[in-house]
């Protein structure tokens, strides 16, 4: 059986990325967008990977599917957010649970050491215990929780928040 091979992400993995995305509008609170995303909607989003090094978007392959993919953005327009990213990651339902989003991780952050990023911030909806098991294994910390500021499927959800400087001590 073929490793899990892990690249920087293609315009031509866009059809793919947003249809794992689209699950998780479609069937979960883990992401707040309501409606599911066209690929042409997402270009605009594909693009900023190419906007600076700190940003990465990064896929994950197993047989030469895309299985699962992890990426830094930016985390607000301010300028003097600029050394802050914010993190996602996400698998195909199939391949959660089975370590695609850790190795997901390890390579993003090793893709990023050196740039000028001083923290990663992340956010999930709980109870979401893969995601917060993920990223205390990644040395996040969780910062506070924004509560009922999401409204999805007939219900208020919070967000739970974390951060962790680039590299950990």
């Amino acid at each position: 059986m073929q490793e899990i091979q892990i690249r920087p992400a293609q315009i031509s993995d866009l059809a793919r990325i947003t249809e794992i995305y689209n699950y998780y509008v479609v069937h979960t609170p883990a992401t707040f967008d309501l409606d599911p995303w066209s690929v042409e909607r997402r270009i605009p989003w594909f693009e900023q990977f190419s906007a600076g090094r700190r940003y990465r978007l990064l896929v994950a392959l197993k047989d030469k599917l895309l299985i699962g993919y992890a990426g830094t953005t930016r985390f607000r327009v301010k300028a003097a957010y600029d050394t802050t990213v914010e993190t996602t990651v996400y698998c195909d339902p199939h391949w959660s649970r089975k370590g695609v989003g850790s190795q997901l991780y390890a390579a993003l952050f090793r893709a990023i050491e050196g740039e000028e990023i001083h923290r990663i911030v992340a956010g999930y909806v709980p109870p979401n215990p893969a995601s917060a098991a993920l990223h205390d294994r990644f040395g996040f910390r969780a910062v506070g929780v924004f509560s009922e500021n999401g409204y999805k499927f007939g219900r208020y959800w919070d967000v739970c928040w974390l951060e962790r400087p680039l590299l950990l001590p």
